[in-house]
């Protein structure tokens, strides 16, 4: 596998610059409490700003940074696994723009497995693009994300259940992965 770099480009191409045929991403995360129920949302669009997909995941009770992360990874992956393998990602996150970018060190634990597995997936891309835009510029995917943090905000809603092999089993409905619950016996 090759990189970019190692064929004679660099990892980051300009913006004004893509090639003929590019997918954009419109990624945002987002957590409510920071740290809390967490989700992202991407919207996927061809390079004449047609949306081919939208990917939304609620990921259970995480930080903001760790949801862009995802929302990144999930780009990077529809990318490559649907084409074409150039990609420009649009994303509120200065912060993840940065990092990915190169500007700002990522220093916590988490982050830095989350930006070495983006880091692998755009070396395996023709051409990669990331940019930050403000919030408003970037609210199909804010909507996505808002879809997905309120799979897991199910604060005061009650389940029934019972306990077999030492776990609850719930009676009736389900609860999305990754949901925090407190159980109060009666």
């Amino acid at each position: 596998m090759h990189s970019p770099s190692s064929r004679g480009r660099p990892l980051f191409e300009s913006r004004e610059n893509p090639p003929e045929h590019y997918l954009v991403a419109h990624s945002d995360g987002g957590a409510r409490g920071n740290p809390g129920p967490a989700g992202y949302g991407v919207v996927m669009q061809d390079e004449s700003g047609r949306k081919v997909a939208a990917l939304s995941e609620y990921l259970g009770h995480q930080t903001n940074n760790f949801a862009e992360y995802q929302g990144l990874i999930a780009a990077l992956e529809y990318a490559l696994q649907h084409g074409p393998k150039a990609l420009k990602v649009i994303s509120d996150s200065e912060l993840l723009v940065r990092q990915i970018k190169g500007i700002y060190k990522v220093k916590n634990p988490t982050l830095k497995d989350l930006h070495a597995r983006a880091k692998e997936l755009i070396s395996q891309l023709d051409w990669f693009s990331i940019g930050h835009a403000l919030r408003g510029h970037n609210q199909d995917a804010d909507r996505l994300a808002n879809v997905a943090m309120d799979k897991g905000n199910l604060a005061g809603e009650e389940f029934e259940g019972i306990v077999r092999n030492g776990a609850v089993q719930l009676l009736k409905g389900s609860l999305p992965e990754g949901t925090r619950v407190q159980v109060r016996v009666r």
